[in-house]
Protein backbone atom coordinates (compact mmCIF):
# COMPACT_ATOMS: atom_id res chain seq x y z
CA UNK A 1 0.00 0.00 0.00
CA UNK A 2 1.69 3.21 -0.52
CA UNK A 3 1.72 5.90 1.79
CA UNK A 4 -1.01 8.29 0.19
CA UNK A 5 -3.18 7.51 2.93
CA UNK A 6 -0.61 9.46 5.52
CA UNK A 7 -0.23 12.22 2.91
CA UNK A 8 -3.67 13.10 3.22
CA UNK A 9 -4.05 12.59 6.93
CA UNK A 10 -1.32 15.09 7.43
CA UNK A 11 -2.34 17.63 5.27
CA UNK A 12 -5.72 17.01 6.27
CA UNK A 13 -4.45 17.98 10.10
CA UNK A 14 -2.01 21.01 8.66
CA UNK A 15 -5.19 21.67 6.92
CA UNK A 16 -6.98 21.95 10.05
CA UNK A 17 -4.86 24.11 11.67
CA UNK A 18 -4.42 26.61 9.19
CA UNK A 19 -8.23 27.08 9.04
CA UNK A 20 -8.02 27.68 12.67
CA UNK A 21 -4.73 30.00 12.85
CA UNK A 22 -6.61 32.22 9.41
CA UNK A 23 -9.94 32.66 11.05
CA UNK A 24 -9.81 32.50 14.43
CA UNK A 25 -6.75 34.89 14.59
CA UNK A 26 -5.98 36.73 11.79
CA UNK A 27 -9.80 37.53 10.72
CA UNK A 28 -11.51 36.67 14.03
CA UNK A 29 -13.36 40.15 13.83
CA UNK A 30 -14.83 39.25 10.66
CA UNK A 31 -15.19 36.42 11.49
CA UNK A 32 -17.41 37.24 14.93
CA UNK A 33 -19.55 39.70 12.39
CA UNK A 34 -20.11 36.83 10.27
CA UNK A 35 -21.18 34.28 12.61
CA UNK A 36 -23.75 37.17 13.79
CA UNK A 37 -24.74 37.08 10.45
CA UNK A 38 -25.31 33.83 10.08
CA UNK A 39 -26.74 33.01 13.16
CA UNK A 40 -29.56 36.03 12.28
CA UNK A 41 -30.35 33.97 9.39
CA UNK A 42 -30.49 30.24 10.51
CA UNK A 43 -32.52 31.41 13.68
CA UNK A 44 -30.35 28.85 16.16
CA UNK A 45 -26.94 28.42 17.64
CA UNK A 46 -26.68 24.46 17.03
CA UNK A 47 -27.65 25.95 13.16
CA UNK A 48 -24.89 28.21 13.24
CA UNK A 49 -23.05 25.77 14.64
CA UNK A 50 -23.58 23.22 11.97
CA UNK A 51 -22.76 26.23 9.20
CA UNK A 52 -19.58 26.50 10.63
CA UNK A 53 -18.93 23.20 10.32
CA UNK A 54 -19.95 23.07 6.95
CA UNK A 55 -17.89 26.16 5.84
CA UNK A 56 -15.20 24.41 7.40
CA UNK A 57 -15.39 21.18 5.32
CA UNK A 58 -15.14 23.38 2.09
CA UNK A 59 -12.59 25.15 3.29
CA UNK A 60 -10.66 21.26 3.45
CA UNK A 61 -12.74 20.64 0.24
CA UNK A 62 -10.76 23.23 -1.97
CA UNK A 63 -7.32 23.20 0.20
CA UNK A 64 -6.83 19.16 -0.38
CA UNK A 65 -8.54 19.03 -3.74
CA UNK A 66 -6.25 21.59 -5.45
CA UNK A 67 -2.93 20.45 -3.47
CA UNK A 68 -4.01 16.07 -4.61
CA UNK A 69 -5.39 17.52 -7.66
CA UNK A 70 -8.18 15.44 -6.96
CA UNK A 71 -11.57 16.16 -6.33
CA UNK A 72 -12.23 12.95 -4.59
CA UNK A 73 -9.72 12.98 -2.30
CA UNK A 74 -10.92 16.65 -1.29
CA UNK A 75 -14.64 15.62 -1.14
CA UNK A 76 -13.91 12.72 1.06
CA UNK A 77 -10.99 14.29 3.60
CA UNK A 78 -13.51 16.74 3.66
CA UNK A 79 -16.86 14.48 4.93
CA UNK A 80 -14.41 12.57 6.99
CA UNK A 81 -13.12 15.64 8.92
CA UNK A 82 -16.84 16.83 9.45
CA UNK A 83 -18.22 13.65 10.80
CA UNK A 84 -15.37 13.45 12.85
CA UNK A 85 -16.26 17.28 14.07
CA UNK A 86 -20.06 16.48 14.58
CA UNK A 87 -19.39 13.36 16.50
CA UNK A 88 -16.96 14.97 19.04
CA UNK A 89 -19.22 17.95 19.38
CA UNK A 90 -22.21 16.03 19.79
CA UNK A 91 -20.59 13.72 22.19
CA UNK A 92 -19.55 16.39 23.88
CA UNK A 93 -15.87 14.86 24.55
CA UNK A 94 -13.84 17.00 26.33
CA UNK A 95 -10.07 17.15 24.46
CA UNK A 96 -7.02 18.99 25.19
CA UNK A 97 -5.25 20.04 21.65
CA UNK A 98 -3.42 17.49 21.41
CA UNK A 99 -5.99 14.96 22.46
CA UNK A 100 -7.91 16.59 19.65
CA UNK A 101 -5.47 16.35 16.79
CA UNK A 102 -4.81 12.98 17.57
CA UNK A 103 -8.38 11.87 17.53
CA UNK A 104 -8.56 13.72 13.89
CA UNK A 105 -5.36 12.07 12.74
CA UNK A 106 -5.75 8.21 13.70
CA UNK A 107 -9.55 8.18 12.78
CA UNK A 108 -9.07 10.01 9.80
CA UNK A 109 -5.61 7.69 8.72
CA UNK A 110 -7.76 4.56 9.41
CA UNK A 111 -10.43 6.17 6.79
CA UNK A 112 -8.27 6.46 4.34
CA UNK A 113 -6.03 3.28 5.00
CA UNK A 114 -8.89 1.17 4.26
CA UNK A 115 -10.08 3.15 1.47
CA UNK A 116 -6.85 2.48 -0.08
CA UNK A 117 -6.60 -1.00 0.83
CA UNK A 118 -9.76 -2.27 -0.72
Amino acid sequence: MELLWFYIAMILAISDEVHSQIFWKMFFDFYVLLAGVIQRTVGSNIRLWMVHELMEAVFHFVLLSLLFISLEIGFLAAAVHLVLDLYHEAAGLQMTWLQHRAFHFTFESLFFILLYAL
